[in-house]
C-alpha cells in the first residue's frame, strides 16, 4: 500500500483502505492484491474494455483475430462505460471479481497501482515482441502516472491529443480564418453566435470531465509550461486566473446554456447536430463527426497558439492495457495484451478510434498522414512545436481532485456563484496537499 494511514478521507484512499481491510478479514477471494498464477496459457480470460460502447466493434474484431491465432484461448469481453470504469475497478479490488486484462488510462492508473492490483509488465515487455516497439513518450507517461519510478504497470496502446474542432463551412460563410490563435478563437466565438436563432460560436464542457478542459484553456492562453513550481502548483497563477475568467466568460454569451450540464457525449452530439462553430474535445470524437457531418464540413487542430507564439496543451491520458495481479492465467492474458499492442492490431484499433498509436510501427502507417487531425496531433506531440504541461496523474488523489471534488465547483463558476480565483485556489490547495503527502511517503 502507498496510501497514507493519515489519509484525509478522500475517495481513492478510502477505497484503498477498504481493500486492505477486506484482505485482512478474509485472506481469500479474487481480490486486487492476490498474486494469482501464470496458469496453463489456455482456457478463458476476461477482458474489461474501459470505453465500452464506442470501441466495442473494433475490440470484437481484434478479439476474433486473436482467438483465430490462439484457438486454445477464449476472451470474455466485458464493455464498461468510461464514466463507470474507475468505480468498477475499485469495487472489484475491494470485493473481488477483477478481470485478467483491463483497459487502464493514466488518469486513474496511480489509484489502481496504489491498491497493488496490477502486475508490473516491464520484464514481460523485454522478453516479448513488443521490446523496443513502444513510443518512448507514451512509455514515460505510463511510468510517471504509475508513481513508482521506472516500474511500469500497463502497456500503452494510444494517446488522445486535445483537439479544437471547427466547422469549416460556417467559418467560410462568415469570412473567418481558422482558429489557429486564441485571438482568432475568441473572434470566431463572437461572430458565429446568434442566440436568437440558436446559433453559437462554441460549446463549453460544464458536466463530467470539465476540469481538464478548463485547465487546457487556462494554460493554453497563459503560456505557463510547468504544472509545478517546486512543490507548489501553478494552477492558480494570476495568468491562469485571468485566462480562465476570459474562457468561462463565453458561457451563455457564445455557448448554449445547456452546456453547464454537458459531458462529452452530450457536447459532441450537440455539436454534430447543431450550428455551433467550435468544440474542444479530442481525437476520439473524429469518427462521430465524420458520420454526422461528412469529412468536408469540419476540421481539427491542436490548441490555438498563444500570444507569445507558443502552443501549450495539458497532457492527455495515455490509454493502455493492464495485467491484473489476481489473474489465474497470466500467460494467456499476456498473450492477449501482446497481440493487442502489436503492429497490426494497434494500427487497426487506433485508426478506428482516430487516436495516436503506441506501437512505433503502427505510428508509421499511411492512414495517420491521411487523417489531417491525427497527423497534426501526432506532430504536436513529437516535433517540438507544442509545450506539454504534464498533469500529475501519479497522485492517487488526482482523479478525485479533478473530477468529483471540483466538477460541481466548475458549474458554480459558470453560473457566476464563485470567482475563477476562488475556483483555482481551491484546486491548488488540494493539489499542494496531495503533493506534500505523496512526497512524505518517499516518492518523487
Amino acid at each position: 500500500m502507498t496510501i497514507s494511514k493519515k489519509s484525509r478521507g478522500r475517495a481513492a484512499a478510502a477505497v484503498s483502505l477498504t481493500a486492505m481491510l477486506a484482505l485482512t478479514a478474509t485472506a481469500c477471494g479474487d481480490d486486487g492484491s492476490s498474486s494469482g498464477t501464470e496458469g496453463s496459457g489456455k482456457g478463458e480470460i476476461t477482458f474489461w474494455d474501459n470505453n465500452g460502447g464506442p470501441r466495442t466493434e473494433i475490440w470484437t474484431e481484434i478479439i476474433k483475430d486473436f482467438e483465430k491465432e490462439n484457438p486454445d484461448i477464449k476472451v470474455k469481453y466485458v464493455p464498461i462505460p468510461i464514466a463507470d470504469v474507475q468505480s468498477k475497478y475499485d469495487t472489484a479490488i475491494a470485493g473481488g471479481g477483477l478481470p485478467d486484462v483491463g483497459g487502464v488510462g493514466t488518469a486513474y492508473l496511480a489509484n489502481i497501482v496504489s491498491q497493488e492490483a496490477l502486475e508490473p509488465v516491464q520484464d514481460r515487455i523485454e522478453k516479448s515482441s513488443l521490446k523496443g516497439k513502444l513510443v518512448e513518450g507514451m512509455v514515460a507517461s505510463v511510468k510517471d502516472a504509475g508513481g513508482r519510478g521506472d516500474d511500469m504497470y500497463s502497456v500503452p496502446t494510444s494517446a488522445n491529443n486535445g483537439t479544437l474542432w471547427y466547422r469549416t463551412d460556417l467559418f467560410q460563410a462568415a469570412g473567418l480564418d481558422a482558429p489557429s490563435t486564441w485571438a482568432k478563437f475568441y473572434e470566431a466565438a463572437d461572430k458565429l453566435t446568434d442566440t436568437k436563432n440558436n446559433k453559437f460560436g462554441y460549446t463549453i464542457r460544464g458536466g463530467a470531465g470539465s476540469i481538464a478542459q478548463a485547465l487546457d484553456a487556462s494554460y493554453g492562453q497563459s503560456g505557463i509550461t510547468d504544472f509545478w513550481n517546486g512543490d507548489t502548483t501553478t494552477v492558480n497563477d494570476p495568468k491562469n486566473v485571468a485566462a480562465l475568467e476570459k474562457y468561462v466568460g463565453l458561457f451563455k454569451k457564445a455557448t448554449p446554456s445547456a452546456d453547464v450540464n454537458n459531458d462529452f457525449t452530450k457536447m459532441v452530439a450537440q455539436w454534430d447536430t447543431g450550428t455551433i462553430g467550435m468544440l474542444s474535445h479530442n481525437l476520439g470524437s473524429y469518427q462521430d463527426h465524420v458520420k454526422a457531418l461528412g469529412d468536408d464540413k469540419f476540421a481539427g487542430i491542436p490548441n490555438p497558439i498563444g500570444d507569445g507564439g507558443t502552443r501549450v496543451q495539458v497532457s492527455n491520458p495515455v490509454d493502455g492495457l493492464g495485467l491484473f495481479r489476481s489473474s489465474k492465467n497470466k500467460t494467456a492474458a499476456w498473450k492477449f495484451i501482446e497481440f493487442a499492442a502489436s503492429h497490426a492490431s494497434n494500427s487497426k484499433w487506433n485508426e478506428s478510434a482516430g487516436a495516436i498509436p503506441a506501437n512505433t510501427e503502427a505510428a508509421q502507417d499511411s492512414w495517420i498522414t491521411a487523417s489531417e487531425p491525427t497527423a497534426l496531433a501526432a506532430g504536436a506531440l513529437t516535433d517540438g512545436s507544442t509545450k506539454i504541461v504534464n498533469l500529475p496523474y501519479y497522485l492517487p488523489d488526482w482523479n478525485n481532485i479533478s473530477k468529483a471534488d471540483n466538477e460541481p465547483e466548475f458549474q458554480k463558476l459558470l453560473l457566476g456563484k464563485i470567482s475563477a480565483k476562488d475556483f483555482l485556489d481551491k484546486i491548488a490547495g488540494e493539489l499542494n496537499a496531495a503533493q506534500k503527502e505523496w512526497k512524505e511517503l518517499g516518492n518523487g
